[in-house]
């Protein structure tokens, strides 16, 4: 296949990688002691610093982890390779002729009115290619916020889904009354556990229907919650165990001001 003129650039770069992964694999003490097990969690911790500066807008923070992520799929193919299984190439095939597959909206005689028919469509293909669930590509390492989004999200392409988000709100208020009954009772931590996830469940299957994703929201909040109580500890006049709360609500009030106008 020749490479169409639009993409020699970036067929040059990946060969570039390439290169210097194999350079590295072959010359670099620890770039070859490294195995599967051990680039997983350099992978999960590369992923997160993707998703922080996707959150903070930061573009070129963007770019560098991107090159990150794919330096370590590469060197989890050049590895694959070494153990005869597969190599980059395969991937790279599988990948694509998953997507072909996958869209026979675009590659085939198939019609879709809108995306949403089209992940309808994405789960009813999954199930034909063997997959035995629907919830089957949902990794079990997930954050829970997030593993839950997606099975609501999985699970509602099979019809299994609210009608309207009213429904769903009552839902979340029944599950509040629920969990509530279990503090007053005063009933077993297991208990109690168990009707705060059916809340927090049920809140962000609500998300969805209003077109929020959680696991983003909540970690907005965390970095405004992160850069007011730093404003806190760097305006105290005393350790911050002197004071009391009213002290300490009043640089609160303070850093929401500020910060807000920054």
């Amino acid at each position: 296949m020749e490479i169409p003129a639009q993409y020699q650039s970036q067929a040059i770069a990946f060969a570039r990688l390439l290169e210097i992964m194999d350079e590295l694999r072959e010359k670099c003490p620890w770039d070859r002691k490294q195995t599967l097990e051990s680039l997983r969690n350099l992978t999960i911790e590369e992923t997160y610093e993707l998703a922080d500066a996707i959150l903070d807008n930061d573009l070129d923070g963007i770019k560098e982890e991107i090159g990150d992520i794919m330096l370590h799929m590469v060197f989890y193919a050049k590895i694959a390779d070494e153990k005869k299984s597969f190599g980059i190439t395969e991937a790279l095939n599988e990948v694509c002729e998953k997507l072909i597959n996958r869209h026979p909206h675009i590659y085939g005689d198939i019609d879709v009115k809108d995306e949403e028919e089209v992940k309808r469509n994405w789960e009813k293909l999954k199930l034909k290619e063997g997959k035995k669930s629907v919830l089957g590509g949902v990794p079990n390492s997930l954050p829970a916020m997030v593993k839950a989004y997606r099975m609501q999200e999985k699970t509602a392409q099979v019809g299994f889904e609210w009608d309207n988000k009213e429904q769903v709100w009552d839902k979340v208020r029944e599950e509040m009354d629920e969990f509530q009954e279990t503090i007053e009772k005063d009933l077993s931590q297991d208990r109690k556990e168990e009707e705060f996830g059916d809340v927090l469940f049920s809140l962000i299957n609500y998300s969805r229907f209003v077109n929020i994703e959680p696991e983003s929201a909540l970690e907005r909040i965390n970095k405004k919650f992160k850069s007011r109580f730093e404003y806190i500890e760097k305006h105290a006049t005393k350790d911050l165990e002197e004071m009391s709360l009213e002290e300490m609500d009043a640089l609160w009030d303070e850093a929401k001001a500020k910060l807000k106008k920054a």
